[in-house]
């Protein structure tokens, strides 16, 4: 389990693809550099395990299914990537509850300065939005942020001078792709929602959270 909140940046050393899957190499920091074989690490929002170690170069292998779902497919030599380690039982949860499971790929296509901070106007596969609400959360590669609205189609979010500092988001572009993880409890509710609707009752509705309207005592 992780967080969205970044413990630091990595660097692409490379990424070695053999056939559907691949290899990928970074550059850590000592913070990162005690890490050991078979740990869980958040790599833009994407729970990968760490197969080998060597002072600050930590080795992932990608599998054909995260490949495919993820913007690793895009990702090239150079480029800074976001890291999380999994959250200690001892640990805060200062963002919100992420499983590391990318649900889909995003594309920037707006970028509007405000003062000291900025907002990312988003799109994102249309069967996710229905997860979205304003004030709500949201991983785009791997940092917890909140939804500001969701306007025409578009996830919007402010990028605050914190994050813009901490992220790989102070420097997004417009065109972009960014790894999106929606909140795993809207797809709970969604789900207890859906196995319950062929027997939908005032019991069902009111275990959870919902009341007939008038449903009040005098």
């Amino acid at each position: 389990m992780f967080t969205g909140i970044i413990e630091e940046l990595g660097v692409v050393t490379s990424l070695n693809r053999s056939g559907q899957s691949a290899k990928l190499n970074l550059l850590v920091s000592k913070n990162l550099a005690t890490l050991k074989e078979g740990e869980s690490v958040a790599v833009n929002g994407a729970c990968l395990t760490v197969a080998k170690i060597s002072r600050n170069s930590v080795e992932f292998d990608i599998s054909p299914e995260s490949l495919k779902r993820t913007t690793f497919q895009f990702i090239r030599a150079d480029d800074k990537v976001n890291l999380e380690r999994a959250l200690p039982v001892s640990g805060r949860l200062g963002g919100h509850i992420l499983t590391g499971h990318v649900d889909g790929i995003g594309e920037i296509k707006n970028k509007v300065s405000l003062e000291k901070h900025f907002e990312l106007h988003i799109s994102i596969p249309s069967e996710l939005l229905r997860y979205l609400v304003p004030k709500g959360s949201i991983a785009i590669d791997g940092v917890s942020l909140t939804v500001l609205d969701i306007r025409d189609g578009l996830l919007i979010v402010t990028i605050i001078p914190q994050t813009l500092k901490s992220t790989t988001l102070g420097s997004a572009k417009i065109g972009d792709r960014v790894n999106i993880e929606v909140d795993i409890l809207s797809k709970y509710i969604e789900r207890h929602l859906t196995k319950e609707s062929s027997s939908l009752t005032e019991d069902t509705l009111s275990k959870v959270g919902f009341f007939p309207m008038g449903w009040i005592d005098n």
